[in-house]
């Protein structure tokens, strides 16, 4: 299959603006990823492409992107999946995730992305005696299927950078701080529900949500991250979690 790949290109250092970097590829498996015609880009056409990615396995989260307009993880994006079905040519387009500063080419800044997840307190927080023999904490499943979903979260950053309400408003903490939030407010063996429903119920928390779905739609782990932001609202106006 032929790719015909074209890549939104910004280097800071040389450019005024954004331009973009046609690239025709022969011989692609279909089964190939948008990650792996991108490695095909710099590894045997242009050196200067800069681009983040680790596990290429849908693990790291590094390698989240805008391809044909959507957000997603370029290692779990197949080649077959962009082509009309039984055509030997795909036209690809490829641009950084919105919403945060270029570095350069596919590269932007995570630093405000990750202060939001920071702000939530990420982490687990019980100031109880360590239970005897060092043993865990035990939980039912009932009690864990409540924040079961939100534990899957990998910080690509795909559904916050999707968001409207982001896009408008870098102050807004974003769908994926609220998820880190969901996963420890709903976690009954925490203590801290209280201090993060401080955070998320401010004026930039999740009543800037507008309940349009792009976050879910971008999760490459299938998150309900609409459900999970509207479990955080009502938990804020009942005060029960």
């Amino acid at each position: 299959m032929d790719v015909q790949l074209r890549i939104r290109r910004f280097n800071p250092e040389k450019d005024s603006k954004p331009w973009w970097g046609d690239y025709k590829l022969t011989n692609v498996n279909p089964n190939d990823s948008v990650l792996d015609v991108l490695h095909r880009v710099k590894w045997e056409e242009d050196g200067t492409l800069a681009l983040r990615r680790s596990c290429a396995h849908g693990v790291c989260g590094s390698d989240a992107m805008r391809i044909n307009g959507a957000n997603a993880l370029a290692c779990k994006t197949l080649i077959v999946r962009l082509a009309r079905e039984g055509a030997s040519s795909v036209n690809i387009q490829v641009e950084p995730i919105l919403g945060l500063r270029v570095l350069k080419d596919l590269i932007v800044d995570m630093e405000p992305f990750m202060a939001h997840y920071r702000s939530v307190m990420p982490f687990f927080v019980n100031n109880d005696p360590v239970p005897e023999n060092g043993r865990e904490r035990l939980q039912s499943q009932a009690d864990r299927a409540k924040f079961d979903d939100t534990t899957k979260c990998i910080l690509c950053a795909a559904c916050t950078s999707s968001c409207p309400s982001f896009w408008a408003n870098e102050k807004y903490v974003g769908p994926a701080a609220i998820v880190q939030a969901h996963r420890f407010i709903f976690d009954s063996r925490d203590q801290a529900a209280s201090e993060r429903l401080q955070v998320v119920g401010d004026q930039f928390g999740v009543w800037r949500c507008r309940t349009n779905f792009n976050c879910t739609n971008a999760c490459p782990r299938e998150i309900e991250v609409t459900k999970a932001i509207a479990e955080v609202k009502i938990a804020l106006t009942t005060g029960q979690v």
